[in-house]
């Protein structure tokens, strides 16, 4: 056995040691903050646009400054392994709550599209540092055995976040301004920071965790060395961001298209929503009990069939039927990108390694829209859907190609079993 996978063995052995208590305060610790931080960045995400309109923007124009964040992401997100790499995950992640707050001060008191837009850039790279930093440590701080619940919880929080926000900014800005949300999101991100800070540390030295043979991990020497894992499933992974981001831009579209109000268009998206909220858990306990195969794939392959089927539905019944069936794949599929690059990940270079398997995912949140857009813009709405549920339909069998089918907990605990036994 490696090194470094001896060193990860040692610390899920602590870990697994904790008692109930410390267990309730490090779950609390882990994701206290993105609950807080979700929340704030969930209120914010519908008055973007909205904000720049009231500063003069064009349609076109307030469009783009909403896309700003995540450009900002995909570029940042190299950048953000470095950091977390250097200041190590908590300081990170209370580093970039604590930014964030400050840009959304600056949100307020724009004056400016071109003041917006910056500051909704900056605001874009700490969601960058924060999720990847927050990656590394739950990967650090959950055992193998559990990695999976822990990380479908985490995405099964980021969901409960970006529903509680919306709905509670909409009381807070209905007798005041719009800008208003952007303080609320600040606070938000300012008590994250807080809690933050009370994230124990873990009992792997981090000196021997980031360094090798006295060198530190470098990021594209740690991405050539792991380039087989991030051009298979990592590719694979690219292809379910992507279906997951054009399910949100296209059935409302598509509703719109046959004639739906908007009010309907937005109940049949709660609805779809409704069914990933309850079934994160459950798919976790499916990736860890009989591994990430069995959630992968499947998955992908209904969110692609579901999506080249959608010309067919022109009702609110059968839109809003297939709206759930994209939910509960989605739904039950919650943390698997994020569960996939934490298997692949080495010890050694782990942020560095982490960065790039986020500028995959990132990339297919950026690729589905942009799709959409061309072949829509080319043959229509129809043709459009068409085209992204095929191309899930050949990352489903990506999927099934290249994620081991195997159980990475049972292959873990034999090995370290038997090389116990050995020095024994």
């Amino acid at each position: 056995m490696r090194e470094g996978a001896r060193l990860e063995a040692v610390t899920s052995a602590g870990l697994q040691s904790r008692t109930r208590g410390q267990w309730a305060r490090l779950l609390l610790a882990i994701y206290g903050p993105t609950l807080l931080a979700s929340i704030g960045f969930g209120a914010i995400i519908p008055l973007i646009p909205l904000q720049a309109t009231a500063l003069g923007a064009t349609p076109g124009v307030a469009a783009f400054v909403t896309a700003i964040p995540g450009i900002a992401m995909l570029v940042f997100d190299l950048p953000a392994g470095v950091i977390a790499s250097r200041l190590g995950e908590r300081l990170s992640i209370a580093l970039a709550c604590l930014v964030d707050a400050a840009i959304m001060v600056v949100v307020y008191l724009a004056g400016s599209v071109p003041v917006l837009a910056l500051a909704v850039f900056i605001h874009g790279t700490t969601g960058s540092i924060f999720g990847l930093a927050r990656q590394t440590y739950i990967t650090d701080a959950i055992p193998l055995r559990y990695r999976a619940r822990g990380m479908s919880s985490l995405g099964g929080v980021l969901r409960i976040g970006y529903f509680i926000g919306p709905l509670a900014v909409s009381a807070l800005i209905s007798g005041g301004e719009i800008r208003n949300a952007f303080i609320f999101a600040a606070c938000m991100s300012l008590v994250a920071a807080g809690v933050t800070m009370m994230l124990p540390a873990l009992s792997a030295d981090r000196a021997e965790r980031m360094t090798k043979d006295g060198r530190r991990a470098h990021t594209f020497r740690v991405l050539a060395q792991h380039r087989h894992s991030l051009l298979t499933v990592g590719v694979g992974c690219l292809a379910l961001m992507m279906l997951r981001t054009s399910r949100q831009t296209i059935i409302p579209l598509w509703g719109e298209a046959n004639g739906l109000p908007a009010h309907t268009v937005s109940l049949l998206f709660a609805i779809s929503m409704g069914f990933e909220v309850l079934l994160f858990f459950p798919g976790g306990m499916i990736m860890d009990r009989f591994g990430r195969w069995w959630v992968s794939v499947p998955t992908t392959f209904a969110l692609g069939l579901g999506l080249a089927l959608l010309p067919l539905a022109h009702t609110a019944t059968s839109i809003g039927i297939l709206g759930a069936l994209l939910g509960i794949g989605n739904g039950i599929s919650s943390g698997i990108v994020m569960t996939l690059g934490a298997d692949a990940a080495p010890e050694f270079g782990r942020p560095q390694f982490l960065a790039g398997w986020r500028v995959l995912s990132d990339s297919g949140q950026m690729l589905g829209p942009v799709v959409i857009s061309v072949v829509t813009a080319l043959a229509g709405l129809a043709p459009a859907a068409v085209v992204i549920g095929a191309l899930g339909i050949v990352g489903g069998g990506w999927m099934a190609r290249w994620v081991p089918r195997t159980e990475p907990v049972a292959e873990f605990d034999t090995e370290l079993d038997t090389e116990l036994e050995t020095e024994q």
